[in-house]
């Protein structure tokens, strides 16, 4: 036969994604639970999509901030946009406050809240009201009605996500070195808040923040909303709780960190407050919760559309994390097959890296965040495969990525995406 005649194979293109999509499972570590067999919920849960993507994809285990560091939500968050949380952190209250819609000013004092239930014998029956949603209402009432001009402060209180809500101060001579009114548990009465320096600034800050307590707990004792759940057998949203106190700064954009703008979907308002303050773009969706009830194909929907315009998108889908406060695992297990179910759409992206990993673990037994690390992904055009074949913890820690910590997460992305630096010559 002749060359001329030979059949011409076409040559492959080799192709370099060019978005990066960053799916924070929030909570989704934990660890073996005796009513799941000895199996975490993520290995015990069906997840063929996630399996998936493990398997066209490279793996590994992730330790957030360090080995043996238990990580908040916000450090946590912080790290895997590669922004040190131990010189730029100063408290999650003013992340929550900025997520939850009060611009925070340089120098402004910002404080995580919770809408509680302080039964007869003063002491915190429920310190998240019973799950409590849709606070608009009494966060209204609350700004709207408590005045603390005696001490030169401006206040602002907004609802979050559920029971949560964002506090913060503005004025002269204020510090954030405060303690908390949350005793942290139930059956005990709240905390006296005090000063934790000996300064003029901390000494007014923790005043007007004792008479924010005493006047919107009046408020909220009388409150149509409290007078309705009360009738009706409903814990009572009557007393706030108040904590992480910090001072707001300044954080370097993120699109003149990495020269490409990015966006935040997000249910809770500390994500996207931390979306706000690098600069990246909230993308409102309806009906998401940060809970099991969560419209997670709203999520994914909203995300799929979000990359046409924005080259980085971090989504965060929280029910997993309720689920390990609440110690159910098999709440957990069964939200996380929902989790996988929603994901499909994103199992075929086009140029796109797609990047899946907890920001930490959150063991049913411990009811909190524990060192233990999470498993990661990396998905799309470039990336080497690896033998896994399950997106679970132990599976993911055999893999090609080996174990690495939560700053080194982003630059991998932005590697293959072709957006890294080269150091040297």
């Amino acid at each position: 036969m002749s060359v001329r005649n030979k059949e011409v194979q076409p040559i492959p293109v080799l192709m370099t994604a060019h978005r990066i999509l960053f799916l924070v499972l929030d909570g989704i570590g934990d660890r073996p639970c005796p009513s799941l067999g000895d199996m975490t919920p993520l290995k015990a849960a069906e997840t063929p999509v996630l399996d998936q993507l493990a398997t066209a994809g490279v793996c590994g285990i992730m330790d957030t901030i360090a080995p043996g560091i238990r990580p908040g939500s916000d450090t946590a968050h912080l790290s895997l946009l590669g922004y040190d949380p131990y010189t730029c952190y100063t408290g999650r209250g003013p992340l929550e406050a900025e997520g939850s819609g009060i611009h925070m000013e340089p120098g402004m004092i910002g404080f995580r809240a919770n809408y509680a239930t302080l039964d007869s014998s003063g002491k915190i029956g429920d310190r998240r009201a019973g799950r409590i949603h849709d606070t608009a209402v009494l966060s209204n009432a609350v700004e709207r009605g408590v005045d603390l001009s005696e001490y030169g402060v401006k206040v602002s209180f907004r609802s979050g996500a559920g029971h949560r809500a964002a506090l913060a101060f503005k004025g002269e001579g204020l510090s954030h070195c405060v303690s908390s009114n949350d005793p942290k548990s139930e059956g005990k009465a709240p905390l006296e808040i005090r000063p934790l320096e000996e300064s003029p600034a901390a000494m007014k800050t923790s005043r007007a923040l004792a008479e924010f307590i005493q006047q919107s707990g009046e408020i909220l004792g009388t409150h149509p909303i409290n007078k309705e759940r009360a009738a009706a057998g409903e814990k009572q949203a009557n007393i706030i709780l108040v904590r992480g106190a910090g001072e707001m700064g300044r954080l370097e954009p993120f699109s003149e960190r990495y020269g490409m703008r990015g966006a935040v979907i997000s249910a809770a308002s500390l994500i996207t407050g931390i979306g706000r303050v690098v600069g990246l773009d909230s993308i409102p969706v309806q009906g998401i919760t940060g809970s099991v009830n969560t419209n997670l194909e709203g999520k994914v929907r909203a995300a799929t559309g979000a990359l046409e315009t924005y080259p980085f998108l971090l989504m965060n889908i929280k029910g997993a994390d309720e689920s390990g406060h609440d110690g159910k695992p098999e709440q957990k297990r069964d939200f996380i097959h929902r989790i996988d179910a929603a994901l499909a759409p994103l199992s075929d992206l086009d140029d796109t890296i797609l990047v899946v990993c907890g920001d930490h673990s959150t063991p049913c037994s411990v009811k909190d965040h524990s060192a233990d690390p999470v498993p990661v992904l990396i998905h799309g055009e470039g990336v080497r495969r690896d033998r896994v074949t399950r997106f679970a913890e132990t599976d993911c820690a055999e893999g090609g990525l080996s174990r690495i910590s939560g700053p080194s997460l982003l630059p991998i992305a932005l590697d293959l995406v072709n957006r890294s630096k080269k150091f040297g010559a």
